[in-house]
């Protein structure tokens, strides 16, 4: 029966390739929907890893997360220096990652860090910063970029580049007189560490007159200050206020107990939230969007499907000389029954293995461009369980649409035997 399928679809080709065509489309954008939401959802979850912490000034979690993660938004909180002092020396910190926030480059966030950031950041699976080109910043003067800021402002190692107060846009107000230099530039990681810049906190502190080099005190303009040791309670601080803090603890156990204490701190307000519950919490709140995005996904492969039950159909009148040569060389109702569905299967699995075929084609061919200019990480990886649950719900919508024609085209036969009555 699937070879008399197959051959009455070939007679009928233009309308059958059109049929799988429309089916192909509609179930590529579902399964592509599919792939999108499990894909960005892991590379959501895989934003940042090992870090045990985030420390901000009094604010909601979700704010905190997405200012100091995704360098989304604006803290309107701060937390001092003496404060950062005192998370670094809670019992169970194993490493502390200060992060000063608020200028850019040409729309792009410039982070101000300690080289602890390069040493102690995880991404993914655990997987550590390296460099494309060049090294981490050496002294205040010197400034690393991400991958994607290189690409896009066209910077490489030694250029120059002016920092401007505010965090994105254009900007009126260029910090002209310290201008900074590109030491290294940083392997591409699909996370928001592309698309910012990273410089020195005595960098910040510089050019927003908050810090000054023990050189132009002294007088002595050859030293290189990078040595300077900020670690000391006691020294001057590179900057006065911080945006956020990471913290990586010796045991993963003591997260709780340590948020718990710097939440109710009494020196100054603060909150701590744990990485891996902010991002659940905050991609519940994407829930809406992702099941309206199946939703009209899922519509869009019932009306591909409705054009194929139409098309069967439309075509039962004309093939019912067609169904009268069938019975006279012996097919009986039902298998004139079996053969309207084996069509139907045919064309849907035709479908389905050109959608397949087109996910990995717009994945393998156009995964970079997607990457460049919407930011979406999409890798050619095996057909998950979710997506092959799609497929076979579609292959048993697709025969639960054929009984319509197939049932029309049994009790034809039934009546017209073997004379076509037109």
């Amino acid at each position: 029966m699937f070879k008399l399928a197959c051959a009455s679809l070939w007679n009928r080709r233009v309308s059958a390739w059109l049929t799988v065509l429309a089916i192909a489309v509609s179930s590529l954008l579902l399964l592509g929907v599919e792939r999108l939401k499990t894909q960005t959802q892991n590379n959501f979850a895989n934003t940042i890893s090992a870090t045990d912490l985030i420390v901000g000034g009094r604010t909601g979690s979700t704010q905190l997360l997405l200012s100091s993660v995704f360098h989304i938004g604006n803290l309107t909180s701060t937390i001092s220096w003496d404060s950062y002092q005192h998370l670094k020396s809670l019992p169970g910190v194993a490493w502390s990652i200060p992060l000063a926030m608020g200028d850019s480059v040409r729309g792009f966030p410039v982070v101000a860090t300690t080289g602890d950031y390069f040493e102690f950041f995880r991404y993914g699976q655990q997987q550590p910063l390296s460099f494309a080109d060049g090294a981490m910043f050496a002294n205040e003067q010197q400034l690393v970029v991400g991958a994607e800021v290189a690409v896009q402002l066209g910077l490489r190692v030694g250029d120059p580049v002016t920092v401007a107060h505010g965090s994105g846009g254009p900007s009126f107000s260029q910090h002209d007189d310290h201008p900074f230099v590109v030491s290294g530039i940083l392997q591409r990681t699909g996370t928001p560490v592309d698309q910012a810049l990273y410089i020195a906190l005595e960098g910040l502190g510089l050019v927003h007159g908050e810090y000054i080099p023990a050189s132009v005190e002294s007088g002595d303009h050859g030293h290189n200050h990078h040595d300077h040791n900020h670690d000391d309670e006691h020294a001057e601080p590179p900057v006065y206020t911080l945006s956020a803090v990471l913290l990586g603890l010796q045991s993963k156990p003591l997260a709780l107990r340590l948020q718990r204490d710097i939440n109710t701190y009494r020196a100054e307000p603060m909150t701590a939230i744990i990485p891996g519950v902010a991002l659940q919490e905050f991609w519940r709140t994407m829930q809406v969007f992702e099941r309206a995005l199946f939703s009209i996904s899922v519509l869009v492969v019932i009306t591909g499907l409705i054009g194929m039950l139409t098309t069967l159909l439309a075509s039962l009148r004309e093939r019912r000389r067609e169904m009268a040569i069938l019975r006279a060389i012996g097919a009986g109702p039902v298998q004139i029954f079996s053969l309207l569905v084996s069509e139907a299967l045919v064309l849907t699995s035709a479908g389905l293995v050109l959608a397949v075929a087109g996910l990995f084609g717009v994945i393998g061919l156009g995964g970079e461009l997607l990457q460049q200019w919407f930011g979406l990480s999409l890798s050619a990886t095996g057909l998950t369980a979710a997506e092959w649950r799609l497929i076979a719900a579609i292959l048993v919508a697709a025969l639960f649409l054929s009984l319509v024609p197939a049932w029309r085209a049994y009790r034809l036969a039934l009546a017209d035997g073997l004379s076509v009555k037109l």
